[in-house]
């Protein structure tokens, strides 16, 4: 196989605006088929992003001979049930985050995945983009002495009660849906699992979806804190503090595609006044097409997912544990 045959189950907007051009970008990657239960919808996304086949259901694209994986941007409560039929259909598949919506429908998965034969991956772009990979080799190297912090910020606005992201049962809120990057960050800088975990969050007093939420995960080496919101300003940064020095992101999360990104290394000097920091300076890269690049690369070669499915149940624990714990807090008595 010269190269890996893409079908995107649905139009979705991340698929239509960013990750459907990064597989086109990518090498060895070819989009040669979209599904959506709306035909014409379908049509009109094929044309404009020159995809030669159009399925008017996710069922016919799994069916299609030439297609080899699938990329799911579905909303989130039906990641499970369109990953297991895609690997029953052979297809390799690359999922949008959250994976699912526990960790044992994630396990479920992924055992379905082993037994077909097929690869399966998360969608965290952001960890395979050279800025991050920098930021990882920073830490792990000792650069910033031994880490003992991470602080992230993730936020958008949309209280439109109709928009999938705030409808409860379908996944929505902002822990799933942006919270998990924090989460998933954290969990990498620390190397491991949180052995503590406590959160806050606040819900849309109509649909129920947390709209406000904050975390606290203990490394018991360092502690990681988040907050993410989808009622505050659009803003993202991550902080990583170290005995030594510290580590800021300029754009951690929606990392650009189509400019250089930064990330500020600050070690010596004379802080907090006049830090000594460099400016560290990361050529474009496009992440969905990295992302791409890398899980192709794990089905045309033979080798692992660059970030193992399981990865993505340790991620959901946690997130399962963050509302346990809100919900421990708030039944305790006063």
């Amino acid at each position: 196989m010269a190269e890996l045959r893409w079908g995107v189950l649905s139009t979705a907007r991340i698929a239509r605006e960013k990750v459907i051009p990064g597989i086109q970008r990518a090498d060895r990657c070819t989009v040669v088929a979209i599904a959506s239960r709306d035909l014409d919808r379908a049509r009109s996304v094929a044309d404009q992003a020159g995809i030669p086949v159009v399925h008017g259901s996710y069922e016919a694209l799994l069916a299609d001979p030439d297609v080899d994986a699938v990329y799911i941007p579905l909303p989130n409560h039906l990641h499970t049930e369109w990953t297991i039929a895609a690997a029953r259909a052979g297809k390799h598949v690359l999922c949008e985050k959250p994976l699912a919506l526990s960790a044992a429908d994630a396990e479920r998965m992924i055992q379905v995945c082993e037994a077909e034969g097929v690869r399966l991956m998360e969608a965290f772009m952001y960890r395979l983009h050279p800025s991050w990979v920098a930021v990882r080799d920073l830490v792990e190297s000792g650069r910033i002495g031994r880490l003992v912090a991470v602080q992230s910020w993730f936020s958008y606005y949309n209280d439109d009660a109709a928009n999938i992201r705030n409808i409860r049962e379908y996944g929505g809120g902002a822990l799933f849906d942006i919270g998990c990057y924090c989460v998933d960050l954290s969990r990498l800088l620390f190397g491991g699992e949180p052995t503590r975990v406590e959160a806050s969050i606040l819900r849309d007093p109509a649909s129920g979806v947390d709209i406000l939420t904050s975390g606290l995960l203990d490394f018991g080496s360092g502690v990681a804190t988040f907050t993410c919101s989808t009622r505050a300003e659009d803003d993202q940064r991550v902080h990583v503090y170290g005995t030594e020095g510290r580590i800021s992101v300029g754009v951690p999360f929606n990392i650009p595609p189509d400019r250089p990104t930064h990330v500020y290394l600050t070690h010596g000097g004379e802080p907090p006044a006049n830090p000594a920091t460099e400016v560290l300076t990361f050529e474009t890269a496009d992440p969905y097409a990295v992302e791409a690049e890398r899980f192709a690369a794990a089905v045309l070669d033979g080798g692992p997912t660059p970030v193992p499915p399981a990865d993505a149940v340790a991620n959901l624990r946690v997130i399962e544990r963050l509302f346990e714990a809100d919900a421990r807090e708030a039944f305790m008595p006063g």
